[in-house]
């Protein structure tokens, strides 16, 4: 029986990612695993809305499996292991990018689930580079709908750390604002890839792992930018 649309090798894999990051995460172990957590709880709610229409369309996927969690959680497991090797370092700057580093990872995840799942429920989506209109479902094909969705996905990740933080020592509203940024630009990045897979050239699974990268790459590049470090 699958739990939060994991099956049971999805969720044998989470299981060994979570006790990769209480290992990793230090003090922020319990957020690190709590925000996944989230995601799949999120994650689930919205594979779970306008399911009738979905079937409908053949896009409903009812169940994931552990590429999809490998492919998604590798991300954010490499931002764990910066925040490990930070803390062994005594490099203060370096947790604390590698932990925005970390919730950003998440927010793009969540921001490409929320954009795939709600997007196919508004009208026909375009191709992100050509604008010419494709069917519902294909890879890289965008909706304002699904942008929109996105955009919300990557703000509920935000604000969960945020209360979890309280009043975010590392680094204030300014890393909220670089986290909403950053998942939506994680999403934006995977659905450039999805452009590549319907050439030919990579599939979803290196797609959602580069959308997750990227996600925290952009964080880091943002507070580095602003000088929050």
């Amino acid at each position: 029986m699958p739990f939060l649309t994991l099956d049971n090798k999805g969720l044998a894999a989470s299981l060994f990612l979570a006790l990769g990051l209480l290992a990793l995460g230090g003090s922020l172990s319990l957020l690190f695993v709590l925000l996944m957590l989230y995601f799949l709880a999120l994650s689930a709610a919205v594979t779970w809305i306008g399911i009738d229409k979905k079937k409908a369309m053949g896009l409903y996927q009812p169940t994931r499996g552990m590429y999809n969690v490998m492919a998604n959680g590798a991300g954010p497991l490499i931002m764990a292991a910066a925040f490990f090797v930070s803390g062994y370092l005594g490099s203060a700057p370096m947790m604390t990018l590698s932990a925005v580093g970390f919730i950003a990872s998440v927010a793009a995840i969540t921001a490409d689930k929320f954009g795939s799942e709600l997007g196919v429920l508004d009208g026909m989506p375009r191709m992100i580079f050509t604008l010419r209109k494709v069917k519902r479902g294909v890879s890289g094909g965008v909706t304002w709908l699904g942008l929109a969705a996105g955009l919300l996905g990557s703000a509920l990740i935000a604000l969960a750390a945020f209360a979890f933080v309280g009043s975010w020592k590392i680094g204030g509203p300014y890393v909220f604002l670089a986290v909403l940024l950053s998942g939506f630009i994680g999403t934006l990045v995977d659905s450039v890839l999805g452009y590549y897979e319907e050439r030919g050239i990579g599939n979803k699974y290196t797609s959602n792992f580069v959308c997750s990268v990227a996600g925290a790459a952009a964080s880091v590049l943002i507070l580095l930018l602003i000088g929050m470090h």
